[in-house]
């Protein structure tokens, strides 16, 4: 795969993953990036378990890594202690 396809992949899978885990994006770049870093989990974890990992662009290579892309996202949410943004924040928040 090229470049162009290693971005495009990892922006829908860690858009996806991040829909999946916080209900709402991370913003562009940190999708991009969560989804690359979770393709590169989710293959390793296809590998370990002796299935073939990302092969293309293809719908089990968008699975592998979208799969990979919640791991990291969840790993990353337990070390920093954050949920993500609230999606119905408080329209008069009292001071």
């Amino acid at each position: 795969m090229g470049i162009i396809a290693w971005i495009v992949l990892g922006l829908i899978a860690g858009f996806v993953a991040s829909l999946l885990v916080n209900r709402h994006g991370e913003g562009f770049f940190a999708d991009i990036i969560l989804g690359i870093i979770g393709a590169v989990v989710g293959g390793f974890i296809a590998h370990m378990a002796g299935w073939r990992g990302i092969t293309g662009f293809n719908v089990r290579s968008m699975l592998t890594a979208v799969a990979g892309a919640v791991v990291v996202l969840i790993i990353y949410h337990a070390i920093t202690g954050t949920r993500g943004r609230p999606t119905n924040p408080p329209s008069n928040p009292v001071v």
